[in-house]
């Protein structure tokens, strides 16, 4: 395949690519660990990428500039702190991190929703919009860390903070409604954001998932009739 034919089945499928990139992620980052070069590598590549995959075809809400800021904003943030550990740094980091997750699902949800056909691309966006709410979240639960220490608790050293994994970990089993995380909040405020994000999810579910499966049975009814 040329590099002109691949670079228009990324333009044709780009929630694909989103989907892919964050279930790349989900196995990177074990191995990442706190490698100071594996983290700076990984942040760098992860967001460049995210931006291009959702910049490539979609119309953004409001001013471009607004977005770029926020995400290149949120990516400097998270490389200097991995140079320079501060509270501070970590809160914005993470603040601006879940800003711009739960905005790209805004856009993606406004593109599944726009119209009543299904595209192979709008399939995939539910995959890849999922991933952005879990990383939306998980970006908070490490917020709420930082200003809560000791707010998730595990079986296994239960006194450290939890890593990213951890809590990413946390923030998919939550979402899915699975229950099956070791990842325990203990705080009022952390409770307060499991349970919404439990809501998020059955809503995404009820809502997203089950009218995308209703128009493309229509479809597919439509087609034999």
């Amino acid at each position: 395949m040329s590099v002109s034919s691949a670079f228009r089945q990324v333009r044709r499928h780009p929630s694909a690519v989103l989907l892919a990139v964050q279930l790349i992620g989900v196995l990177l980052y074990p191995a990442m660990g706190s490698s100071t070069p594996g983290r700076l590598a990984f942040e760098t590549f992860g967001l460049l990428v995210l931006l291009l995959a959702i910049f490539s075809v979609r119309e953004l809400p409001g001013p471009t500039w607004v977005v770029i800021t926020l995400a290149s904003s949120a990516a400097a943030l998270a490389i200097i702190d991995i140079f320079w550990h501060n509270p501070v740094l970590q809160v914005a980091s993470a603040a601006l991190h879940a800003a711009f997750y739960f905005w790209a699902t805004v856009v993606l949800l406004r593109y599944m929703l726009a119209d009543r056909k299904v595209t192979t691309d709008e399939l995939f966006a539910v995959g890849a919009t999922f991933t952005l709410v879990a990383w939306g979240f998980a970006y908070l639960y490490v917020l709420l860390q930082v200003l809560q220490p000791g707010c998730f608790i595990a079986a296994v050293d239960s006194d450290q903070p939890r890593t990213w994994t951890e809590l990413l970990f946390l923030s998919f089993t939550t979402l899915s409604s699975t229950g099956l995380s070791d990842i325990v909040p203990v705080t009022g405020h952390a409770r307060s954001v499991v349970m919404i994000e439990q809501l998020a999810g059955l809503g995404y579910v009820a809502l997203v998932v089950s009218r995308l499966v209703a128009l493309t049975t229509l479809r597919v009814t439509g087609d034999h009739q």
